[in-house]
């Protein structure tokens, strides 16, 4: 399994907008040179989570993105979801079918077993991190999320 080159932006974009202390928010510029890419992807990235429903737009000359939520309302699997979508969901049996219109194990697969498996506990633990949870520095978010992760015992 691997995380996209979306999620992971997209994510990062979203922690830097909500530790930004301007009531404009962040520009597309600013955020370009913080991340270190390109203007046309920032404003991919902010546009998908725009659209999500995770971030505004301030107008005018100075304007830039700020959240549209409080980041303690802000769920990370939700995130990824909309950045990325879910690791396995219903439509993945479909889209893996080799050269059948309907796969072979469609009846009986126990791989299909394991993928809601681990997407299940994914979303468990996912559920429970919040925007506000990733928004300091590294070691003080690995100690939030390690309590959630013991406190979930998964």
């Amino acid at each position: 399994m691997k995380i996209t080159a979306q999620e992971e932006y997209g994510l990062r974009i979203l922690i830097r907008i909500a530790g930004c202390k301007d009531d404009e928010g962040m520009s597309i510029p600013q955020l370009s040179e913080a991340e270190g890419l390109s203007s046309h992807y920032i404003a991919k990235l902010t546009r998908i989570l725009r659209m999500s429903g995770f971030i505004n737009s301030t107008p005018g000359n100075k304007g830039g993105y700020v959240l549209a939520m409080q980041s303690q309302k802000i769920i990370i699997n939700d995130v990824l979801k909309a950045l990325g979508g879910a690791l396995f969901d219903a439509s993945f049996c479909g889209t893996h079918a080799g050269a059948l219109r309907l796969c072979t194990n469609s009846v009986d697969c126990s791989a299909r077993s394991l993928w809601q498996m681990i997407q299940f506990t994914v979303d468990q633990l996912l559920d429970k991190i919040t925007l506000y949870d990733l928004v300091n520095k590294e070691n003080e978010s690995a100690k939030v999320l390690n309590y959630i992760l013991e406190e979930s015992k998964l």
